[in-house]
């Protein structure tokens, strides 16, 4: 399960790291609190290389008959990706990777559930494993992603049974690539090292979407 994650990396940063040569074409901000339905930042494979945008978070099929199927699809699990309806293309052919720093997760501690930020142990920007797909309608047109998840490694286990596939910098082309076959794509979605990633407990002021500042990143 990912269902809140942050981006606090300035710009500058991002296109470095992903080696992002043409306009981003939005008005990126940092963010403490990310929640599904809202624009999350992404890299996608473009005619002339890696390119940089915008998409809602919360993936709505071509073929879907209502768009609010979204908020149901915030995560795709790795399991079901070649055989259920709603991630089968996608998976074939609309791959991303969706850029975050740290994501939240909450445990139940005395009777109430304490959220927890969880980065990297380097705290740098890192890409989720996510899928993209376009709808469209007489009156409008969404392009959205989700986030593959798999089983918790070790370190996961002490707060969900779930965690977010994250894709080792070596591996981000892979991903990306069209001409990527599935039994190779299918190997790339696996649990991040437990070594290379920590977690911290914070204020619970992040179980409010509404709430977006610095102080959500703070250790309590």
């Amino acid at each position: 399960m990912c269902g809140r994650f942050t981006l606090t990396v300035d710009i500058d940063v991002l296109l470095e790291q992903f080696q992002i040569k043409y306009p981003i074409g939005f008005d990126y901000q940092v963010r403490y609190n990310i929640a599904p339905s809202q624009l999350v930042t992404v890299v996608i494979k473009g005619e002339k290389g890696n390119k940089m945008g915008q998409l809602r978070w919360g993936l709505v099929p071509e073929w879907a008959k209502d768009p609010k199927i979204g908020y149901k699809m915030i995560n795709a699990r790795s399991e079901t990706l070649r055989s259920k309806a709603s991630f089968k293309q996608a998976f074939n052919k609309r791959r991303c990777l969706i850029i975050a720093d740290g994501f939240y997760e909450w445990k139940r501690e005395d009777g109430q559930k304490q959220p927890f930020r969880i980065t990297v142990k380097d705290r740098k920007a890192f890409a989720f494993a996510g899928l993209w797909s376009t709808w469209e309608s007489d009156a409008e047109k969404l392009s959205t992603c989700t986030i593959i998840t798999t089983g918790a490694n070790r370190l996961m286990q002490n707060l969900h049974h779930r965690m977010p596939i994250i894709l080792s910098p070596e591996d981000q082309e892979t991903w990306l690539d069209p001409r990527t076959d599935l039994q190779t794509l299918e190997g790339l979605l696996t649990q991040y090292p437990e070594e290379l990633m920590t977690y911290y407990p914070v204020s619970d002021a992040v179980n409010s979407a509404k709430n977006e500042e610095p102080s959500l990143l703070e250790k309590v």
